[in-house]
């Protein structure tokens, strides 16, 4: 059931948050929309990366929407995938900068948003993750992107 699926999503995800950095916190207010200020590492950002996996794929949509295509998307836009209301009507075009603000904590940036992790607190692990996906979307997987 979505429902059941979406919990155990919600469950792994708080999980690897918590386990992938030792700065994990509860944000009160929205992040800063800034842009990463450190060089993004892909290597590094795959590895980072695997934390999504719980919930997202880059070529197909599972718990939470596919990776390919997603710099220059407007969050809230694959069709067939069903958001909340707050992530459609956010407004949000992904790049660097989106990405940094609302990966740094999700439910503090988009309030309401269904995406139930914690976030990346590190600047440097997100600015090799944002790097990862760039280097992802140019890449050979995404090349077939629907």
């Amino acid at each position: 059931m979505k429902t059941s699926s979406w919990m155990s999503c919600l469950c792994v995800a708080a999980f690897c948050s918590l386990a992938g950095t030792a700065q994990a916190e509860t944000a009160t207010a929205a992040p800063a929309m800034t842009a990463p200020t450190m060089t993004g590492d892909a290597t590094r950002g795959k590895q980072i990366y695997s934390r999504c996996l719980a919930c997202h794929a880059l070529a197909y949509d599972r718990t939470g929407p596919r990776h390919c295509g997603l710099f220059g998307r407007k969050a809230g836009s694959v069709k067939g995938f069903d958001y909340s209301e707050a992530m459609k009507k956010s407004n949000i075009v992904w790049n660097a900068k989106t990405l940094n603000w609302f990966l740094t904590s999700p439910m503090t940036a988009i309030p309401g948003t269904a995406m139930g992790y914690a976030g990346i607190p590190d600047p440097q692990e997100r600015a090799d993750l944002i790097e990862y996906l760039k280097q992802a979307d140019a890449g050979p997987e995404c090349a077939k992107k629907p």
